[in-house]
Formats: C-alpha cells, structure tokens, sequence
C-alpha cells in the first residue's frame, strides 16, 4: 500500500494506482517522483518514430503535432496493459514556426543551438492519458513556454555540445543542465521545457479521478 505521506497534495490519489509512464525520458520519471505521483516506466516502441514521420502535414501546427506523438505513445503502451492509467508525453522546441527536434548527430546539434542562441523561442510539451480512470479516448492538453537564449560564440557553443548533452533533447538543449547557463529568461511553466507541464498534468489528472 502507498504512504498517503508520499503523495501528491495537489491531486486525490487512489491508493491502488500506480500511472504508467510511456516515455524513455529519465527526466519525465524523475519530474513525476518530485510530484510525488506513484509511476512505473514502460518505454513506448517505435511508434514515435514512425508516426513522426507520417505527420510533417502537422508541421504548421506544432501543438498538434506534439499531443499527436503524446498520444501515440500512451496508446501504444496501453493496448499492452489494459486497465492502467497511462502517460504519454512529446516536448518539441519552435522557432520561426519550425519544429526542432532531437539532434541527430553533433553537427546538427551545432546548428540546432547556433539557431537559438541570442534569441526567443516557443517549447511546447502534450501530455495525454489513456486507460484506466480516463477510458479509451486519450485526455490531452498541452503548454506553451517562451525561453530566450543568451548571446553564444560558436567556440561555446561546440563546448556544449561535446559535453553530449544536447544529444536525446528537443531543440538540442537541456535547461535542467548545463543549457541553464544559456537561458537569459523564461516565462511560463519551468518544468514544462524540461518536458513534463506538471501543472497541467495535475489538472488532467484531478479531472480524470475525480
């Protein structure tokens, strides 16, 4: 049985349920133990990677394209495990209505942050929950935060780089890390660039268990 003590104050938690994380994220899972919501972590297949590739008509809408891909996720872990609650979540990083992803190799990293630096941009982060206490039909929302980069000289920026940070981040970037030292300012949800609207999540949540 979970400790009530151990729980979230901000949401009404049924003793017996334990939310399934559909993500690969370490930073999801860790943002999800310091709100004290009980979770285990199952990793979505491909599925990400393939419906990525059938959705570039949603590139001009880039919150729909991420509650797509958060959907996606939650869906694909939930048809293996009826009955539980799942998450899925998808952060993507916009500027100038282009969608910046993970970084395939160092050198797009490299211009994914020579892009962004001494500039504002738009991260947005869907989260949707599947099975369990919300039913079949996904409960999704999304967050919209704005970040401004510091001024970057390309030596600091290839320094960066290197440490591989920016490797398994949208947007080539990390503000939880060494990326903090980028930021200029943010304005809007914190922890919804790290990739997780915890806010939001709770609103969802009160409103799928209550």
């Amino acid at each position: 049985m979970i400790e009530k003590r151990h729980l979230t104050p901000f949401v009404d938690w049924p003793e017996d349920l334990v939310l399934v994380l559909a993500s690969r994220s370490p930073r999801r899972a860790e943002l999800l133990t310091v709100a004290g919501i009980p979770h285990e972590v199952v990793p979505a297949g491909s599925v990400e990677e393939e419906l990525a590739a059938s959705l570039t008509g949603l590139h001009h809408d880039p919150a729909a394209y991420a509650v797509a891909l958060a959907v996606a996720k939650a869906g694909d872990v939930a048809a293996g495990m009826p009955g539980r609650l799942v998450l899925g979540a998808d952060t993507v990083v916009v500027i100038e209505g282009d969608i910046l992803e993970k970084p395939a190799d160092r050198r797009e990293a490299v211009r994914l942050v020579s892009r962004l630096e001494g500039r504002k941009h738009i991260v947005i982060s869907a989260v949707a929950l599947v099975g369990g206490p919300a039913g079949d039909t996904p409960v999704v929302a999304h967050e919209e935060t704005e970040v401004e980069f510091l001024p970057l000289d390309p030596g600091t920026i290839e320094r960066y780089v290197a440490t591989g940070e920016p490797m398994d981040k949208a947007g080539a970037y990390g503000i939880q890390g060494y990326g903090a030292m980028m930021v200029r300012g943010v304005r809007g949800c914190y922890f919804n660039v790290m990739g997780l609207p915890l806010a939001r999540l709770g609103e969802l949540l009160n409103g799928v268990l209550a």
